[in-house]
């Protein structure tokens, strides 16, 4: 069987990086991919502000701070005073330009004011540079705000905005079709016919991949037989860059997927040492890759999760391409290893990681509980303290 690692880097070394590229509004390009780095055109702030609503005064740092200050101007945000002389102040509002001459902000909780006299309360400290955000204190002038390969979110489209970008380059979509295979699968919502079972994987993993950022088409579930298998994978890769399917790359009779691909392109299937998991098919069809998941639910969660994942990345521009994880104390034993890597349904709590749920490839509930997944070498076996790593769904 292959190692973990060993499949990831098959699949990485068989994915290819995007070309085709599009410019979009930063509000509709969250999720997507940079296609290119961008810099700050402005200092973030442009000018010295206020972080404080209050007054903006002049005085000299080595003498006694004045009992009171004429209030000569006001400064509201979006509008530049004029400058400050010694023992001089403005009212001032939060992120309004710093006049030339004030040195610091008091916070208007510290004063008292009647509208053309500043007094500053007895006991209050005022330093140089308080309360006052300098030019660029955020974001200078030609920093990188996204670096290419970078996926856009909420918090990196506020960072190009406020560096001045209105639009980017990104790469352009990776179109997946989704296919399920199996005469025993019935449409949720749907009456269960004697000895069917609901289709958990179908929507499952159309929202794994929508929220990795693919287009994604459903494309429905497919009969048991080589004909529809054949039409199915057909229609899917003439309009995909990638197919994947769960289910039927087995060698069983029921099993068509393995002949169709056979018979319309190329196909590798491998056995992988992951628990739970291990069948995965990788080929081509035309010019669309195609990747055959596992049947459990489990199991294809898993594999998508930690195998097809960087590939999928990888084919969408991104330059990072592992999920996150942590090194965190098990909270519990397992002192029985396995020959295969493991990935456990766990959940985090005040001891570390503890799992939850059944374990079995089949059995969703304790994946529905489950903040992530705990990884187990294989040939390992584990005592609570012990360092492992956890990947948050």
């Amino acid at each position: 069987m292959l190692s973990v690692q060993d499949a990831i880097d098959r699949l990485s070394a068989a994915a290819k990086a995007p070309t085709e590229t599009e410019t979009l509004a930063l509000a509709d390009a969250v999720g997507r991919i940079a296609a290119a780095e961008y810099r700050a055109i402005v200092n973030v702030p442009s000018l010295d502000n206020s972080a404080m609503d209050g007054y903006a005064i002049a005085f000299a740092p080595d003498l006694f701070l004045p009992t009171s200050f004429p209030i000569v101007q006001r400064i509201a945000a979006g509008h530049v005073g004029t400058p400050l002389q010694l023992n001089e102040a403005a009212r001032i509002f939060t992120g309004a330009p710093i006049p030339p001459g004030a040195n610091a902000v008091v916070m208007q909780e510290d004063t008292e004011a009647d509208g053309e006299t500043l007094r500053i309360k007895h006991g209050v400290v005022v330093k140089p540079g308080q309360h006052i955000r300098r030019a660029g204190e955020d974001i200078a002038r030609n920093a990188v705000l996204v670096q290419t390969g970078e996926q856009i979110n909420a918090a990196r489209i506020a960072k190009l905005a406020a560096g001045g970008i209105g639009a980017i380059d990104v790469f352009k979509p990776l179109r997946v079709t989704l296919l399920s295979t199996g005469d025993e699968l019935t449409e949720p919502g749907t009456p269960l016919p004697e000895g069917g079972v609901y289709n958990s994987n179908r929507p499952m993993l159309l929202a794994m991949l929508r929220e990795l950022g693919c287009v994604v088409t459903d494309g429905g579930m497919v009969p048991d037989n080589r004909a529809a298998t054949e039409a199915a994978l057909s229609a899917a890769a003439a309009k995909s860059d990638v197919v994947i399917s769960t289910g039927g790359v087995s060698v069983g009779e029921e099993d068509h997927v393995k002949a169709a691909l056979s018979a319309l392109g190329s196909l590798d299937l491998w056995k992988v040492a992951i628990k739970p998991g291990k069948p995965l098919a990788f080929g081509r069809i035309g010019t669309a890759d195609f990747v055959g998941l596992p049947g459990n639910p489990v199991s294809a969660f898993v594999t998508l999760l930690v195998l097809v994942r960087p590939y999928l990345l990888t084919r969408m521009g991104a330059a990072h391409v592992q999920p996150r994880s942590f090194t965190l104390p098990a909270a519990f034993d397992k002192p029985k290893p396995d020959a295969r890597q493991e990935y456990l349904r766990a959940t985090l709590g005040p001891d570390g990681v503890g799992v939850v749920g059944q374990q079995g490839s089949a059995m969703i509930a304790g994946l529905a509980q489950a903040d992530g997944l705990v990884e187990i070498p294989a040939d390992t076996p584990i005592a609570k303290g012990q360092l492992v790593r956890f990947i948050p769904i």
